[in-house]
């Protein structure tokens, strides 16, 4: 390895996305992967392991999402350069991530001179966020966020669950449901239950898991 080359760790559940990453990035003279990780927990001990100049990781991960990682390694170690590489692009996603330390969000798809590009471009100490990306992080940036219980009424009505049923699971008045109700649906911009829930997946405000995850 020679001694300028970028060093990279790979975060993906998907063994075949990770090992075909693995060769197109090893054909390049300047870049190595040294490590990959399949899910949250496995990517912060690698990452510890390894201490990489780069690291690629995906959103929707097993245990813990790609956000939580890029913030509990950063917390250690905040000169940690993440690129968020992923199909998700909804502005709530998007938002998360670079709040969190990402440098660079690219979708999957595309061409491996922009992902090379943007590896050598976020090792120069530069970021890197592609128009469309930049266009939905500027329209999230006017919108005013959930509260963190307007998120929690918010998953509820994405499990599907009632008004009476999200207020007995939340130990809250039904009365105080729905004000939250109103004002998230407000905030979102549309005007019924079905609209905010397809809204939340739409956008990554509630990852899509949460569909079927059972109510607390």
């Amino acid at each position: 390895m020679r001694k300028d080359t970028i060093r990279v760790l790979i975060i993906d559940d998907h063994t075949v996305v990770r090992q075909g990453l693995t060769a197109l990035l090893n054909l390049s003279d300047d870049i190595q992967v040294v490590a990959e990780a399949a899910d949250g927990i496995e990517a912060i001990l690698r990452f510890e392991e390894h201490q990489p100049d780069i690291t690629l990781v995906d959103l929707r991960l097993p245990g813990i999402s790609g956000v939580d990682v890029i913030e509990r390694v950063r917390s250690k170690s905040p000169h940690a350069r993440f690129i968020v590489l992923t199909t998700y692009a909804g502005d709530e996603d998007i938002y998360r991530a670079l709040k969190a330390g990402a440098r660079a969000y690219l979708l999957k798809g595309m061409s491996r001179e922009d992902l090379i590009d943007t590896i050598r471009a976020v090792h120069a100490g530069k970021s890197h966020i592609p128009p469309v990306i930049a266009e939905k992080l500027a329209e999230r940036m006017q919108t005013e966020g959930l509260t963190p219980r307007e998120l929690d009424v918010l998953e509820h009505i994405v499990s599907g669950r009632s008004n009476k049923e999200i207020a007995a699971d939340l130990d809250v008045s039904e009365a105080t449901v729905k004000s939250h109700v109103n004002s998230l649906l407000g905030k979102m911009g549309v005007t019924d239950r079905t609209q905010a829930a397809t809204a939340a997946i739409r956008r990554g405000i509630v990852p899509f898991e949460s569909l079927s995850k059972p109510a607390s």
